[in-house]
């Protein structure tokens, strides 16, 4: 993981337990201060792991996807397999946002000829992709999801069917997001989706299911994960954190932006998941939840949550401290989901004191607690309508 408490899973996954906050107050460009969470520059250099001339040729965004997947590698023992068996799948919203906004400033200051070569590939949103593949050798299947803020979500599911499918045998999967461009956070906060700088201290900005939030805090932001078929990984002896049993995913079908405000889609792709990895509803005892702290997204998956079955389930949502990481959410949330089961606790939700009076979820994580027994759900929903949800489990002794 590398996000704005620094990089690292188990330094991050630590500081969310201890229920420290990487939200502060960002200086932007055009736009004065905003509350953000920006990765720290120590945290986000690429240069000394792979070379000033290689992280020159990566835009922020796939320098945070780079130095995570990296990471991911690293962990899982650098499995020894054939490049050409291994893929990388990261999704993004935003992929190389700044690049793009910096040749548009270029064109119209300085004209088109001076836009530089590498605008248009460094911009695109495959680019973090690319530069996982790139910097770490995969010759495997490239995949990037642009479902928004379900991107990261649908890479790790997408990830797991080529591995049942058989067209490789590990992959490197995640999200990554650089949002932190002016015209990125006036745009959002155009459509009225950012939450406002006011008396309240910034940190407690971002209000997972609390009747007080009004609107995502912005961050930076990027997870990978190395999936890899079950019996291989055994036999090699790898570090393995948990099982990824099913994915499933929908889409509303309805407005741009708004979800459905039953959570109608959400309920389908939580079903959806469930059924992939043969599992009851009562099974699972813990979910990530999307939880982005806008008054509607909250509450309709609160009732998409319930909906399927999860009401009882314990719900702790990251963004209260990390913020809305947008692609990169959904990944950093399926890893925060692996980690809880692994280590046995789960992070609080920050910034939470008063649900809805309707709200039909029975158990917020308000302080870290134990792990519950059974399996995990890692919601993600995203702008377009866009709905994933991840099934996880513990690891079983071979």
């Amino acid at each position: 993981m590398v996000t704005g408490l620094g990089a690292g899973a188990e330094a991050v996954f630590g500081a969310l337990v201890a229920g420290r906050s990487a939200i502060s107050r960002a200086e932007v460009d055009g736009l004065g201060e905003v509350a953000a969470a920006r990765v720290p520059e120590e945290a986000a250099d690429a240069d000394e792991r792979f070379g000033r001339r290689a992280a020159r040729r990566m835009d922020r965004a796939s320098r945070l996807a780079a130095l995570a997947a990296d990471d991911a590698l690293v962990d899982a023992g650098a499995p020894d397999i054939d490049p050409g068996r291994v893929g990388a799948a990261i999704g993004s919203a935003h992929g190389g946002a700044a690049t793009i906004a910096l040749g548009q400033s270029v064109l119209e200051e300085r004209g088109a000829d001076r836009v530089g070569p590498l605008t248009i590939p460094l911009g695109l949103v495959n680019a973090p992709a690319a530069s996982v593949a790139r910097t770490s050798g995969l010759r495997g299947p490239s995949l990037a999801p642009a479902t928004a803020c379900a991107a990261g979500a649908d890479a790790i599911g997408q990830a797991m069917l080529c591995i049942r499918d058989g067209r490789a045998d590990a992959m490197v999967a995640g999200g990554a997001d650089a949002p932190l461009v002016p015209v990125v956070i006036a745009g959002y906060r155009s459509a009225g989706a950012l939450a406002q700088l006011g008396d309240s201290p910034v940190e407690a900005l971002s209000r997972p299911f609390d009747r007080l939030r009004s609107g995502f805090v912005i961050a930076e932001g990027a997870a990978a994960l190395v999936l890899e078929e079950r019996d291989h990984a055994i036999a090699r002896g790898a570090r393995v954190h948990a099982e990824l049993l099913g994915y499933g995913a929908s889409c509303d079908a309805g407005h741009l932006t708004d979800p459905e405000p039953e959570g109608l889609g959400p309920g389908i792709a939580i079903a959806n998941a469930l059924s992939d990895a043969r599992a009851r509803a009562d099974e699972v005892g813990l979910v990530s939840a999307h939880a982005t702290s806008t008054p509607a997204g909250d509450r309709a998956e609160a009732r998409a949550l319930a909906r399927a079955g999860l009401g009882a389930a314990a719900v702790f949502g990251a963004k209260g401290a990390l913020g809305h990481t947008l692609g990169g959410a959904g990944a950093l949330e399926a890893a925060l989901c692996a980690l809880a089961l692994a280590r046995g606790v789960v992070p609080p939700t920050l910034n939470l004191s008063s649900p809805d009076d309707d709200d039909p979820l029975e158990r917020h994580v308000r302080a870290a607690i134990d792990a519950p027994d059974g399996l995990a759900a890692s919601t993600s929903f995203g702008f377009g309508g866009a709905n994933a949800c991840l099934i996880l489990g513990p690891h079983r002794a071979a």
